[in-house]
């Protein structure tokens, strides 16, 4: 018998601060402990399924009512909905391509940092008997504004206890996705920003048009950052694979076998319907964005638990912050700059 066959499962672990349900399972049964053995490779929430003889997926997947056999198997429902959510907000996996940092509170309010450099003037060159240019690294006055995004998930035991957990697995995957779309578009959002904040912008050389030239002086004027991300909408990402530069046979066959756009400066190309219409806005990945998260995602287990699926909420709380200003750009070809 393994020890994690004895651990007494309840649901107030799921309300210890700033630790998942996991993590509090793996502090009592820690994996290391399972090197050599046939339960290798299996985290400490695996670990139990197995104990239960719970199978989430495969030709042999059992129903849902198999959670609910004894008042400990009970207790990881709210886990597996967690994880397949999780498995939602990772196949949608634009967020990681866009963010410098992801930082993890127990809270609700954070405040980020924001750098700036000293302009270079005849004080600060470097050379013998001057001065050293200042970076000057602050809090920011504002508090980052957290958001909850979740749904209320409502259906009733009866109706799904009999119900193969793969396909339940798909219906919570789906509304990570949709989660994690609607954290894409708030994120565009502060990458941009508005008023004083505002991204810089690069416009066109032809008032309308989008030339490989004006893709050439987004990332010249982005220097010394890269601009390794390129986000806009799927009509705007139609006129950059219209361009010549575009039609290179390595770029095609890079699309056609991976379904990834690289453009011809080397930016991945990213859709995204939250950037404004013959906009783009490029990023420099490694220093543009830090995204921050209260807690893991949030189900509501008492109800879960309970078998009280009727409005049941889901959540993930997330906030984004800008890191610094000339990481990011934006290329509006509606306007010429020659007008």
């Amino acid at each position: 018998m393994s020890f994690c066959d004895s651990i007494k499962l309840e649901k107030g672990m799921y309300n210890v601060g700033g630790k998942s349900f996991t993590r509090v399972l793996e502090e009592l049964d820690p994996s290391e402990n399972y090197k050599g053995t046939n339960l290798e490779g299996l985290d400490a929430y695996q670990r139990q399924l197995k104990r239960f003889n719970i199978r989430v997926s495969g030709p042999d997947c059992d129903k849902v009512e198999k959670f609910f056999c004894t008042p400990d198997s009970a207790v990881l429902f709210p886990e597996f909905i967690s994880r397949a959510i999780k498995k939602g907000l990772e196949a949608f996996d634009i967020l990681p391509s866009i963010t410098a940092a992801q930082t993890v509170i127990d809270g609700i309010d954070y405040r980020a940092i924001t750098a700036t450099t000293e302009a270079l003037g005849n004080d600060n060159t470097g050379a013998e008997g001057k001065s050293l240019r200042a970076v000057n690294v602050c809090t920011n006055n504002s508090l980052v504004s957290l958001k909850k995004y979740g749904r209320l998930f409502s259906s009733t035991y009866e109706s799904l206890r009999f119900q193969n957990l793969d396909v339940l697995a798909l219906v919570f995957k789906q509304i990570g996705m949709d989660l994690a779309a609607e954290q894409i578009s708030d994120a565009v959002s502060v990458l941009v920003s508005t008023g004083a904040s505002a991204a810089s912008k690069v416009t066109s050389a032809t008032a309308g048009t989008l030339a490989y030239a004006d893709l050439l002086s987004l990332w010249s004027d982005m220097s010394p950052y890269q601009p390794n991300v390129m986000i806009a909408k799927a009509a705007t990402i139609q006129d950059i694979l219209a361009l010549t530069p575009m039609q290179d046979a390595n770029a095609g066959l890079n699309f056609h076998g991976t379904g990834s756009v690289v453009t011809p400066i080397g930016a991945k190309l990213i859709m995204s319907e939250a950037v404004s219409a013959t906009n783009i806005v490029a990023i420099d990945k490694n220093f543009a964005l830090q995204m921050i998260q209260s807690g893991d995602i949030k189900v509501e287990y008492d109800k879960v638990i309970e078998k009280q699926l009727d409005r049941a909420a889901v959540s993930v709380t997330v906030g984004f912050s800008r890191i610094l200003k000339d990481a990011v750009r934006v290329l509006d070809y509606t306007a010429s700059n020659n007008g």
